[in-house]
């Protein structure tokens, strides 16, 4: 017996009450073990993948993709109580998920109906052997209600049977045999007549009878072929997406894929016609106004992104500070670690000297790795540095942190930061992996940017802006030299940090990337 089980979306992480499904790993039918991955998920932090608690069949997908659906939400249902991936077991030879071989000996038959009388001259054909027989629910198998199941993007399995030899009605005329329409329409399982000694031909599939408010196919088409068992076109995900994103109903499109399934650029060609269409319809001097503007929904990283950058704006009171550095030594140094065997399979960049600046830094200016408690009333200074790295990603801007960074050594610091930025670029960044940061970096320079005026992150009281380091004309010793200069911005809570505290932690940061070896003496 079916055991069905529903996942229901859960809380990835921090109280998140809703997540928009970006692409599921699973399709129908597909056997799954636990922590199997199933899907893909946006929330309002970060991309996550969501393994399953369960063992079994997919039976349902619940939520298309691009959906956003709220915590608690089912998504998946999952057949629990099965072996071997259906709810008996599989005949031998047979893989899960995949349909068994039809039987040597089967006839084309049409949905029977009980309280039907066979008419006199008629065999009953007998059902094929449970052995031989397609599981309920796979690919081209009878699924319950008497509808086809198909993964999306993949028309019904339809495979060439061998007729039996059948006989007449009682004089021996074909004719007198009820025809297949006939017994369509009563419902009937009928035998056809014998057909003459000659040459094999396909079997063409006899379709089934529709459920109510459903038309057939077209005479001569496959059953099912370019249509889902629920009446929506065939087309794989990403197709669907594109159309969503285009505008493009589906099943206006001209199948050319597989099983009649709409393609890539089935949906390109009629989105084509969807533009250029009011422009023949006014004799072309009608703008193309489809192309002028895209609206893009806000969701996800952005929209909390934005919520975020509005509440601390208008919530702290922002101060930037600005200073020009001369950070020659500083880029010698970094390509004296680049050749250094204890740094061989990390990436040393400017950027690690600045955070090591600042972690020192903020030993000699603790104040300003400190939060403000409105509701407590309090400043809660932080004896520990979890240094956030702004990281630009498609999906928008996130800030994870390296936790107790104050404690690495240089090389694991170079580590740890080499990780972060590879998997905020990937979209994997953990919820967890964004929370209880206390000071942050922006690097603006990769852009090519001098320098900005960086928003706080909520609950922080400093980010650091660092800009392009560039060759430019510099008073060194007297003399005017060709020097890599770069400018560091800082903003700071003003409730929290004062112009004192916040100049001298700028400055402090300054003197080291000016001359890396004061480090060794504030260590």
């Amino acid at each position: 017996m079916p055991d069905i089980k529903q996942f229901r979306l859960p809380d990835v992480g921090e109280g998140l009450t809703e997540a928009e499904i970006v692409s599921w790993k699973v399709a129908v039918g597909e056997t799954i073990k636990v922590n199997h991955t199933i899907v893909e998920i946006e929330t309002a932090k970060s991309l996550v993948e969501l393994p399953s608690p369960f063992a079994g069949v997919v039976s349902e997908l619940l939520v298309d993709e691009g959906t956003t659906v709220d915590v608690g939400t089912p998504i998946i249902s999952v057949d629990v109580g099965v072996s071997g991936g259906s709810g008996q077991s599989l005949p031998a030879g047979t893989e899960p998920g995949v349909p068994a071989p039809p039987p040597s000996d089967t006839t084309d038959t049409v949905p029977d109906a009980a309280d039907e009388t066979v008419p006199d001259g008629v065999e009953d054909v007998p059902n094929p052997p449970e052995e031989g027989a397609v599981e309920p629910g796979l690919i081209g198998g009878p699924a319950p209600g008497g509808r086809t199941s198909v993964l999306v993007g993949y028309g019904p399995r339809t495979t060439e049977a061998k007729r039996r030899p059948r006989r007449g009605g009682p004089s021996g005329d074909p004719a007198a045999t009820p025809s297949v329409q006939e017994a369509f329409s009563t419902g009937r399982t009928v035998a056809r007549p014998v057909a003459p000694p000659a040459e094999p031909h396909p079997v063409t599939p006899v379709p089934q009878a529709p459920a109510e408010g459903r038309s057939l196919p077209p005479v001569g088409s496959p059953a099912g072929a370019g249509v889902t068992s629920s009446g929506r076109a065939l087309a794989k995900p990403p197709v669907r997406k594109l159309a969503r994103d285009l505008g493009v109903d589906l099943a206006a499109c001209s199948p050319s894929g597989p099983g009649g399934s709409v393609t890539r650029d089935d949906v390109l060609a009629a989105s084509s016609d969807v533009v250029s269409g009011p422009e023949r319809a006014g004799g072309g001097s009608r703008p193309d106004t489809s192309r002028r503007e895209t609206r893009t929904p806000i969701k996800g990283v952005r929209k909390m992104t934005a919520q975020a950058m509005v509440s601390s704006a208008f919530s702290a009171p922002h101060v930037t500070e600005f200073v020009t550095v001369d950070v020659t030594r500083t880029m010698k140094l970094v390509d004296r670690l680049r050749a250094d065997r204890e740094f061989a399979g990390v990436k040393v960049s400017p950027l690690l000297v600045v955070a090591k600046a600042l972690l020192l830094g903020v030993r000699r200016n603790p104040g300003v790795n400190a939060t403000w408690d409105d509701e407590a009333g309090e400043i809660v200074l932080k004896h520990y540095v979890n240094l956030g790295i702004a990281a630009a990603t498609p999906r928008g801007l996130v800030v994870p942190n390296i936790k107790d960074a104050d404690t690495m050594s240089m090389r694991e610091l170079a580590e740890a930061l080499g990780s972060l930025t590879t998997t905020a670029r990937e979209g994997k960044t953990q919820p967890a992996e964004m929370a209880g940061g206390t000071i942050s970096i922006t690097n603006v320079g990769v852009f090519g940017v001098d320098s900005g005026t960086p928003i706080l992150n909520p609950g922080e009281a400093a980010i650091l802006c660092f800009g392009a380091v560039r060759q430019q004309p510099w008073v060194h010793k007297g003399k005017i030299k060709a020097r890599w200069v770069t400018q560091l911005a800082l903003s700071f809570d003003h409730r929290l940090v004062d112009g004192d505290l916040g100049s001298r932690f700028l400055a402090d940061i300054a003197a080291v990337l000016e001359s890396p070896g004061r480090a060794l003496t504030w260590s």
